[in-house]
């Protein structure tokens, strides 16, 4: 690959020299095809980078205003809506979702609490009935089969990753209270004000500056299907129900529906922007979007476990906040256990650690093969912590 197919472009800070060195080592030994990378400090952008390419046939470069589709990367500003319901007294988080959603009292749910939606310890991390793509984009049809579901196992003893789910759970609970489904709730009160780069879908105006997303190469059929057959049935309802990969992402209909938990399209100035909230104890460039009292809220661990649906994937034990995912003795998010975030599948990530006043986006068209802790976000999350 030459030096200019993978030309970085953008500002990075003097001391903050060995971010952009993480950011090229990821071009030329950690196959990264077009990325982003955006990290905030005390409020200020100190690294706002970008190169490599938007499509898969590398005619079109990454430019400044690039957005992908970042997948669960989404979740954080989802919970974001929640917990601004929450702040303003709208949204009792301990309350029964069938408070606010009556249907969802359905198989024994009457008394599960909004807050288990957030930590994904609901016990509704998939759905029991084949689920075609197609139908997921209908939000009413997606959201009646939920309601009247039974949980996987008992709602509040452990987590199991709400992979496609937590949107559509978060997100009716939003719709419920405001009015709203989340993405337009997150547009009027956040990003709309605020002129952040993200969206919940991609509106057609936006669709020529968005990347192409790229599968990641994968092993034999015979392989994978081994691995699938090791998986317990939750977790295949969680993570292939519906089948999707790469691909999917670059649909028309993906685009044009609401996935709350998968199809956030943003570029990653934006991405740290929105977990720039929680960095900055609920401030964004000097307006208050949350209480200093909401961002510790979300960052509450809810119990250490073996994921019911990742399980030893993630290297065993991990906890999760209100809808963010806790660094922990892991330090996914870093050396802070106190710093949270969430990444999306196949490598990209939003970080905040207000203890530093750190937030950090990263997004990239290259699919990686993890859920979480691609080792590119790793390289660039320890780079900014070696000169903190």
């Amino acid at each position: 690959m030459s030096e200019q197919e993978h030309e970085v472009r953008g500002h990075c800070a003097p001391r903050f020299g060995a971010v952009r060195e993480a950011f090229e080592a990821n071009f030329r030994d950690r196959g990264e095809l077009g990325a982003a990378v955006c990290v905030t400090v005390g409020g200020e952008t100190v690294v706002d980078l970008w190169g490599g390419w938007a499509d898969a046939a590398r005619t079109r470069p990454w430019q400044r205003d690039t957005v992908v589709n970042v997948w669960s990367t989404t979740k954080g500003p989802v919970a974001l809506c929640a917990h601004l319901l929450a702040d303003r007294g709208l949204l009792d988080l301990d309350a029964p979702v069938a408070a606010y959603w009556p249907e969802f009292a359905a198989a024994g749910k009457e008394t599960l609490p909004v807050r288990y939606l957030l930590s994904h310890r609901a016990g509704l991390a998939g759905l029991r009935e084949p689920l075609p793509l197609e139908r997921l984009y209908d939000w009413d049809t997606t959201v009646a089969l939920l309601a009247a579901t039974e949980p996987w196992w008992e709602p509040g003893t452990a987590s199991g990753y709400h992979a496609m789910t937590y949107g559509h759970l978060v997100g009716e609970v939003v719709r419920r209270v405001s009015g709203l489904r989340p993405g337009a709730f997150l547009a009027r009160e956040v990003t709309g004000p605020l002129g952040v780069d993200f969206t919940v879908g991609l509106p057609e105006a936006a669709a020529g500056r968005a990347a192409e997303l790229v599968q990641s190469p994968v092993g034999d059929s015979s392989e994978q299907a081994g691995i699938f057959s090791r998986l317990s049935p939750v977790a295949i309802a969680a993570l292939g129900n519906p089948p999707l990969d790469a691909t999917a992402a670059n649909s028309a209909g993906w685009r044009a529906a609401e996935l709350p938990a998968a199809n956030g399209h943003g570029t990653a100035r934006a991405v740290a922007e929105l977990y720039g909230v929680f960095a900055g104890r609920g401030e964004l460039r000097g307006r208050r979007v949350l209480s200093a009292a909401a961002v510790e809220r979300a960052r509450e661990g809810q119990g250490a476990c073996l994921d019911l649906v990742l399980g030893a994937g993630l290297g065993g034990e991990t906890e999760i906040g209100l809808g963010v995912w806790l660094s922990g003795p892991r330090g996914s998010f870093g050396p802070n256990p106190r710093a949270f975030g969430h990444d999306g599948f196949g490598g990209s990530s939003g970080l905040a650690d207000p203890e530093a006043g750190l937030s950090l986006g990263y997004v990239m068209n290259r699919m990686g093969p993890h859920i979480a802790d691609d080792p590119r976000k790793t390289a660039l999350v320890n780079a900014v912590y070696s000169v903190l």
